[in-house]
């Protein structure tokens, strides 16, 4: 293939710089042509052109991670590694160990990408005002911060504020402290699958936990799903909820309406006995005809029924 057919492919976007031969992997017009429409092919670029800054430059705006295929002295470079890291932050990874000191760099990194801070030299992840900033950027930058902060209430409840499921990654001890996990819940209420024990049967945190997101429900000590006034607020949040509640209350009226307020498949989720209970029926139906077909079969051809569904027809 020659360059003029090479760009021809290039912008059909059917070209693959691997598979391309060594004039072609060298020809600066070519490369560049390629990278700009995908930065991984900087890989397969001659070694030249991978020392070169303009292109590498192109390369790690278009794709972070293509960092990795710089030449060593660009991946010390602070402006190409920032550009690759605005990117993608997991590209932190590919960057000179000199640079995953640097609080600029690794706090990019954080921004776009809390977990890219596994790449940070060890000296951040102990530093405890650094890692307030990195959590506060993203609240799993936690899961990777030397274990003493993972005790520190401060870095804890930032890190939760942002991010309420990163309380799957603080100390035991905090996991049973109530107003960091209250400070969790608010952020994201299916972290109270990471509550203590104590704390999923505190009622108050069970019900901060479902008004953020009914599912928390499923988390929530066996008592408070036999309690109507908590699955009652999971299922105003979250319909399908009703999945995790006692028998009992999947049969209850009140409970179930509300839940298919939400989404009339819902309906699916409650007790055989109501969807067979004509008067209840009868009232879905006239709010939402879709309830038909969540009948009990003993109900399909009852001619009330079947009167409400040709009336709208």
């Amino acid at each position: 293939m020659n360059k003029k057919e090479a760009l021809k492919q290039i912008k059909a976007g059917n070209f693959s710089l691997q598979d391309a031969d060594k004039k072609l992997k060298a020809d600066k017009e070519v490369v560049l042509a390629a990278i700009k429409q995908d930065g991984r092919a900087l890989e397969y670029a001659n070694e030249k052109l991978k020392a070169d800054k303009e292109f590498v430059l192109t390369a790690v705006k278009q794709y972070g991670p293509a960092l990795e295929h710089a030449d060593k002295k660009l991946r010390a470079d602070k402006k190409i590694v920032l550009a690759a890291l605005k990117q993608n932050g997991w590209a932190l990874e590919y960057a000179n160990e000199k640079l995953k000191t640097d609080k600029e760099i690794v706090l990019e990194a954080v921004k776009q990408y809390g977990p890219a801070l596994e790449h940070a030299d060890s000296s951040l992840k102990k530093d405890k005002e650094f890692m307030l900033e990195a959590v506060k950027q993203d609240g799993y930058a936690l899961q990777h911060v030397d274990e003493k902060l993972k005790a520190d209430k401060e870095v804890v409840l930032a890190a939760v504020k942002q991010d309420g499921y990163t309380l799957q990654y603080v100390d035991k001890k905090l996991r049973a402290d109530k107003k960091i996990v209250l400070a969790a819940l608010k952020q994201n209420g299916s972290a109270l699958e990471y509550a203590d024990e104590k704390l999923r049967a505190d009622k108050e945190v069970v019900l901060a936990a479902v008004k953020q997101d009914g599912n928390g429900l499923l988390y929530a000590d066996k008592k408070f799903k036999k309690d109507k006034e908590v699955v009652l607020e999971a299922v105003k949040e979250s319909g399908d909820a009703l999945e995790y509640a006692d028998d009992k209350l999947r049969a209850d009226k009140e409970i179930v309406l509300e839940a298919i307020k939400v989404d009339i498949i819902n309906l699916s989720i409650a007790d055989e006995k109501l969807r067979a209970d004509k008067k209840f029926m009868l009232e879905v139906i006239k709010q939402n005809g879709e309830a038909l077909g969540y009948v009990d079969d003993s109900l399909k051809n009852d001619p009330d029924i079947l009167a409400i569904v040709n009336k709208d027809k």
